[in-house]
C-alpha cells in the first residue's frame, strides 16, 4: 500500500507492536510518544492516516483531535482514535470530535489492521467519476472528495461524505444503518449502529439550514429528501 501511517501513542511497546503489524502489510510507518513532537512532524509531511491515543503525556487526545479536524489543512486526515478508555460515552464524544473510528485497548492486532485498511479504502476514488447535486443548493463531487453547499465547500470527515454521498445516490430511498455501515466498513465492521447516528447528527449540524433534508426513518434508518 505504501500509505503512510502516525502512530501517537506514549506507550512505546503498544507503537512498537502496531508499526511491526503494520509493515508487514506495507505500510509506511512513524511514531510519536508525545503531541508535541507529532505536531512538529506534521508542519512538514502529511501522513495519510492517523493512529492516536487520548492519554498523552502533554496534550489530552481529544483535543488534539478536535484541532485537527477543526484545522482546514488536516481535516481530512482519517483518526482512529485507540485507547484505554472505552466507555460509552468516550467512544461518543471522540466520534463527535470527527474521528472515524475508535478501537479499544487491549486490541487485536490484526482487527487494528483492517480498520486502518477500511478507513483508507472509504477514502479512495477507484477511478469513479460522479457528480451529484442535491436540489440546487448541493453538489457532491466525488472525484475531487468535496461537497459544496451554495457553492462554498463544506469540510466533512472521511465517514460524513460516504454517509452524505451514498444518502444523495438514492434521494427518497431509505437506509438502515446496517446498509450504512456495510457502506463504510464492508465486512470488516466493528462498530456499532449508533456511530450512524452521531454521523448522521454532526452533517445535519454542518449542512446548518438544509439539515433537515436528511430524514429519520422509524426503526429504520434514513433517507436524504428534498
Amino acid at each position: 500500500m505504501n500509505k503512510l501511517v502516525a502512530i501517537v501513542e506514549d506507550e512505546k511497546d503498544i507503537a512498537e507492536l502496531i508499526e511491526l503489524h503494520l509493515k508487514r502489510f506495507n505500510f509506511n510507518v512513524i511514531s510519536f510518544y508525545d503531541a508535541k513532537s507529532f505536531i512538529s512532524f506534521l508542519h512538514n509531511k502529511t501522513p495519510h492516516l492517523i493512529i492516536l491515543d487520548l492519554m498523552l503525556p502533554d496534550i489530552d487526545g481529544m483535543e488534539l483531535c478536535k484541532n485537527l479536524k477543526n484545522d482546514v489543512k488536516y481535516s481530512s486526515i482519517p483518526i482512529i482514535i485507540l485507547t484505554a478508555r472505552g466507555g460509552e460515552s468516550d467512544r461518543i464524544l471522540g466520534l463527535e470530535l470527527g474521528a472515524d473510528d475508535y478501537v479499544v485497548k487491549p486490541f487485536s492486532p490484526r482487527e487494528l489492521i483492517a480498520r486502518v485498511k477500511a478507513v483508507l479504502r472509504r477514502g479512495t476514488n477507484e477511478g469513479v467519476s460522479k457528480k451529484i447535486k442535491v436540489g440546487s443548493f448541493i453538489e457532491i463531487d466525488l472525484d475531487r472528495h468535496i461537497c459544496l453547499v451554495d457553492g462554498k465547500p463544506l469540510e466533512l470527515t472521511g465517514a460524513e461524505f460516504n454517509i452524505f454521498y451514498l444518502l444523495a445516490s438514492k434521494p427518497g430511498w431509505v437506509f438502515s444503518r446496517d446498509a450504512i455501515l456495510n457502506h463504510l466498513w464492508g465486512n470488516e465492521k466493528y462498530v456499532i449502529d449508533r456511530t450512524i447516528d452521531v454521523h448522521i447528527r454532526h452533517l445535519r449540524e454542518k449542512l446548518g439550514i438544509y439539515g433537515s433534508c436528511i430524514k429519520s426513518v422509524r426503526g429504520v434508518g434514513y433517507k436524504l429528501e428534498v
